[in-house]
């Protein structure tokens, strides 16, 4: 590995290498319960996680491991998020995600000047830095297989598949999750629900929907507190993420 020395910093010119059954990521945040939210979530996508809650301690780490990507926030302790970014960027072409509570438009352009690949305003669902950072890394190996899905409709049978093993369920409910893988990622109304899924029309209220979507995670194994394929949007209602 080539390297600089920048003051008493030594940085590594990395090559980043994208598995995605594990990807190791440098979060330099000084909002530890934050940090430790994400870093529990992003390990059910097979992203690890190493926090660091101070640039000093971030810069020590970023020097002595191998990282894929660094997510980066910029108010921080002992130096500014900007001179972080223009560091690292002077010495690694290592992808990095701003993710930060200052969203002016003044910071962003600061932000992607210094050298960062994308800006994340806080506060942001923990599936959407999981989408840029597989977004970022695909772009970046192009080559390499997406990742496969893991729920499979089969209409002719009725059935749908997580990981080869058909899920149990009601008429009901193998409508409601096939309408939303069908509309993978895009956030689903429960009126728009109702409309479109005759199977349910008998339900009057909006609020059983809400009944139905507990009873399916149960079956998906998805998280009520922490879920990964049935995320709920608020104020709108629903969405499926098939990844």
């Amino acid at each position: 590995m080539h390297h600089a020395l920048l003051g008493h910093v030594t940085f590594y010119l990395l090559s980043p290498r994208y598995n995605r059954k594990m990807i190791n990521i440098l979060m330099i945040e000084d909002d530890i319960e934050l940090a430790q939210l994400l870093k529990v979530r992003l390990k059910k996508d097979e992203i690890e996680v190493t926090i660091a809650a101070t640039p000093l301690e971030g810069l020590n780490l970023f020097q002595t491991n191998l990282f894929d990507m660094l997510v980066l926030d910029l108010s921080l302790p002992q130096m500014d998020g900007m001179e972080i970014c223009r560091l690292i960027r002077q010495e690694s072409q290592i992808p990095i995600i701003i993710s930060s509570a200052r969203s002016d438009i003044r910071d962003k352009m600061m932000g992607f000047s210094r050298g960062a690949d994308d800006f994340l305003p806080k506060p942001y669902d923990p599936q959407e830095l999981i989408f840029r950072i597989d977004a970022i890394l695909r772009r970046l190996h192009p080559t390499l297989p997406h990742k496969v899905s893991p729920f499979e409709v089969n209409e002719e049978r009725h059935e749908i598949s997580r990981h080869t093993t058909v899920l149990k369920l009601t008429p009901a409910e193998y409508d409601i999750v096939s309408y939303m893988i069908k509309k993978d990622r895009y956030a689903i109304s429960r009126e728009e629900l109702l409309m479109n899924i005759g199977s349910i029309k008998y339900e009057s209220s909006l609020k059983s929907i809400d009944v139905i979507m507990g009873r399916i995670r149960q079956k998906i194994g998805d998280d009520p507190k922490n879920p990964r394929y049935i995320i709920s949007v608020r104020g709108v209602g629903y969405k499926f993420v098939n990844q």
